[in-house]
This record gives structure tokens, sequence and C-alpha cells, in this order.
């Protein structure tokens, strides 16, 4: 089953009474840290900076989201892009219950995870996959993303082909540049949109059973954006 996020707090009251039925205390997770720009992460020391145990910036938010779970930090392991071999991110990736894809740049994420050569590893995976962000939209076999700072241009990528039946809009706050991509999304692809509104919406598909959290907005015509 499938989690799309907006953010890692993930004990938020909105998802946590969903959520609470699929995350146990017995579950292991591996974190997929591999959507870090470019930018800001170089090496090693950088990573940590952002992700390592003592002084990384996500890494508080991120254990303390699973900690409402029961989870303990111990059954949380991070894969280190500068760190891991294909071997050792494989084997975290198989010990699992949960997989979790963290924001960032997600085709970034998407050529680190082929250059570790993990793809079929992570669709053999038979637990939960959950990610917000970058990591919500690549569990989608194709994805958009609409024009922001990162990405000045409307485009479509591929992703992880775990979900295949609709496209998301992270961060749906309702700019023209959103707007206009889910009205060529709609156009082009004839498959509906969801899109979650910032920091408040997710979406828990658990089967073909697709369960909106929050404040989560569904276009299916073009002619339903205004």
């Amino acid at each position: 089953m499938n989690i799309l996020l907006e953010g890692y707090d993930i004990q938020a009251p909105y998802l946590y009474e969903t959520l609470k039925n699929y995350i146990k205390p017995a579950h292991k997770v591996a974190v997929i840290a591999f959507s870090f720009r470019d930018t800001r992460v170089k090496n090693a020391s950088d990573w940590e900076r952002l992700y390592g145990r003592e002084t990384g910036y996500f890494y508080k938010g991120i254990v303390s989201g699973f900690s409402a779970y029961g989870i303990h930090e111990d059954q949380i392991t991070f894969l280190n892009y500068f760190t891991d071999t294909k071997e050792s991110a494989k084997k975290k990736v198989d010990n699992a219950d949960i997989l979790y894809f963290l924001g960032g740049l997600p085709d970034r994420m998407m050529e680190r995870i082929e250059e570790f050569e993990l793809r079929e590893t992570l669709m053999k995976h038979n637990g939960i996959v959950m990610g917000y962000s970058a990591g919500a939209v690549i569990q989608l076999a194709e994805y958009h993303l609409s024009p922001d700072h990162d990405y000045p241009a409307f485009g479509y990528y591929q992703g992880l082909p775990y979900l295949d039946g609709f496209y998301l809009e992270v961060h749906y706050g309702g700019r023209a540049e959103q707007d206009e991509a889910i009205r060529r999304v709609l156009a082009e692809r004839n498959k509906p949109v969801y899109a979650t509104s910032l920091m408040k919406g997710a979406i828990v598909v658990d089967n073909e059973t697709i369960e909106l959290l929050g404040d989560v907005s569904i276009f299916d015509k073009v002619n339903d954006i205004e």
C-alpha cells in the first residue's frame, strides 16, 4: 500500500488516526535519502548535516514522526548515497517493512536509484511505500511537475510504477502555474489529478481503495479548473 504525503509531520492529527492502522511499532523503516539538491549536498559531510543522526537538520523530525507510532530510532535506517554500496543499500531495503522516500528533487532521486541498481529491489517490496513531496510523486509510474523555483518549465517524468491511475499536484495553493499544469495533464493524459493542499493533505492507496486525508482536491475534467 502507498501513502502520499505533503511533509514529514506524519504524526499530524489529520493523518494519525488513519495511519496508525498501517504503521505499527514492530515495523522497520528504510529512509531513501536520495532526493537532495546537488547544490546543497556535495559530499558525505553535507549529507550528514541534513540526514545524519548527530547533526542532521531533517533527522529529528523524521525519527520523531515514526516514534509517534511506537517505532524506535534503532528500527530506522537511512540509505546514504555517499557511504552505502549497492549491496548495503539493497540489504536495507530488503530488511524494511516501510520504504520512506524523502522530499527534494524527484528526478535526481530516480537517477540515484538507477545508479544504485535499486529499481527492481524497490518494486519487489511488499510492505508500505510512503513519502512526502518528491517522495510522493515518485511513487507514480509517470508524474508531472508544475513550474517552480527548481523546475522552471512543466514536464513529465518517469517514477516508480507503484501507481498508475492518477496524477498528483503536491503543495497545491491555486497558483496559476499549478492550475495550468493540471489542465494540461487532464487534456493530455485523460486521468484524474489529485491536488494535496500545502502541508494539509495526503492520499492513502490500499490496493484499489483510495482514501483522501485532510485537504485534497480532485480534478477530473479540464473545466474543473476555473
